[in-house]
């Protein structure tokens, strides 16, 4: 009978049997650039999650908020100081860029006619730009910085130290005496506000054009008669209640959902202005498309 010599590398090293050959392991193929891609899948996969997840908490909290607008005991006494706080208070700043812009709108206007133009259409253009997009797009951007800021620090000082748990412990709802007066607020004093940035925007406008310009007021009022809707105000006011709206709304959601002390509040107050400022202008494109795509002046 043969026998065969045993393989040294078929012998375990501890009991000395022979052990049988391990077959090689297959190579897995890999595609060029897979290395790069899957962390760039990855981020893009958790950004999307992060963000549904941002949109469905977003979305239970409005309906919390329209939930706690039936108790009218609770949030109807806090309305008249949140309006005092968030309207009046702002009117120093939102008269101060109108003046300012009433001015700059009309040294503008008769710097780009030319003689071909009449000089009229000064007033014309103040009041245009003033009542339709200015005075409520800038007032709103200067009041999410004002109001925004201040809803969302105010609010999350009180979630980081607990005290909108101790309402809850109280039978008080949280939405009801928190968020709903000072929505119902914003959505009511922010068209005021804005109203009279108009009428101080066309005044401004007006005392520009008949100190510095050769324009008398008899033209101004001319040119802003000339193409003056009542749909031109409604336009600006309707705007500014929605922009009312989504400020204080922001701003109450980025309070209450405050985590983390005081570089929370910071971080929270930060986010509800820059959320704000960025819902403002989507909303002005948004009525823009809604009124004015199709519609005649005329």
């Amino acid at each position: 009978m043969l026998v065969l010599p045993e393989q040294p590398h078929l012998r375990c090293m501890t009991t000395g049997a022979a052990e049988p050959r391990s077959l090689p392991v297959p190579r897995t193929l890999s595609l060029p650039g897979a290395g790069v891609l899957r962390p760039a899948v990855a981020r893009l996969g958790g950004a999307v999650r992060r963000g549904i997840e941002s949109l469905g908490r977003g979305s239970r909290f409005l309906a919390d908020t329209a939930r706690a607008v039936a108790d009218v005991g609770t949030w109807r006494p806090h309305v008249v100081t949140q309006a005092r706080l968030l309207g009046v208070d702002s009117l120093p700043i939102a008269l101060f860029i109108a003046l300012f812009t009433g001015i700059v709108l009309a040294l503008l206007a008769s710097y780009s006619f030319t003689r071909a133009v009449p000089l009229y259409f000064v007033g014309t253009l103040v009041e245009k730009t003033l009542t339709m997009e200015l005075a409520p797009v800038l007032t709103g951007l200067a009041l999410a910085g004002r109001v925004g800021a201040n809803i969302a620090a105010e609010l999350g000082t009180m979630a980081v130290t607990e005290q909108t748990d101790a309402l809850e412990t109280l039978a008080y709802d949280p939405h009801a005496y928190l968020v709903v007066p000072r929505v119902i607020a914003g959505t009511l004093m922010f068209p005021l506000v804005v109203g009279l940035a108009m009428v101080v925007g066309v005044a401004a406008g007006w005392g520009a054009s008949t100190q510095l310009l050769d324009l008398s007021t008899e033209e101004f009022f001319k040119g802003a008669r000339l193409y003056f809707d009542l749909f031109d105000v409604q336009y600006g006011l309707v705007k500014a209640a929605s922009f009312g709206f989504a400020v204080t709304l922001i701003g109450c959601r980025a309070g209450m959902t405050t985590r983390g002390g005081a570089q929370g509040v910071g971080r929270s107050s930060t986010r509800a202005v820059v959320y704000s400022c960025v819902t403002i202008l989507v909303l002005d494109a948004f009525w823009a498309v809604v009124w004015l795509l199709g519609r005649s002046p005329y």
